[in-house]
């Protein structure tokens, strides 16, 4: 039961890690005047996903990394969760392209994307990790 309070502990963090990170991308793009509109629909539903994205990457996270202090087993962790978000991202836009040059156009945003998911996930596994360095969450211990 101490190992799912902890987990839950996980997940919210990284939930709220995650949906802040979103908040200041989409904050960044509506002044940038790359999105017309602020909070719609569209927004809405893409923060409870987010959300849901954060409550998993935060369990994850926390029995991916165990008590190693393994950077490429926490930067991997990361990259699994910003890659497969990105790629859905990228597959949802690109299923609405009918010539080969739009696809082409498509490589920056694609890549802006990415980058977005790594600083999404990025965000949350830098909390979680402050957490668990501090105490607040208990890492996932090891079988030796």
């Amino acid at each position: 039961m101490a190992e799912r309070l902890e987990s839950l502990k996980a997940a919210i963090l990284a939930s709220f890690g995650a949906i802040f990170a979103f908040t200041i991308i989409n904050l960044i793009q509506i002044k940038f005047s790359i999105f017309s509109s602020t909070f719609d629909l569209h927004w809405w539903l893409s923060a409870a996903i987010v959300l849901f994205s954060g409550f998993l990457f935060g369990v994850t996270y926390r029995y991916i990394i165990r008590d190693d202090n393994n950077f490429q087993l926490k930067a991997g962790g990361v990259m699994a969760f910003a890659v497969v978000r990105g790629l859905v991202q990228a597959d949802t836009k690109l299923a609405m392209v009918s010539d080969i040059n739009d696809i082409f156009s498509l490589a920056l945003p694609l890549a802006v994307l990415l980058a977005e998911n790594v600083f999404l996930f990025g965000l949350a596994a830098i909390l979680l990790d402050v957490a668990i360095q501090n105490s607040w969450i208990k890492a996932f211990k090891s079988e030796s």
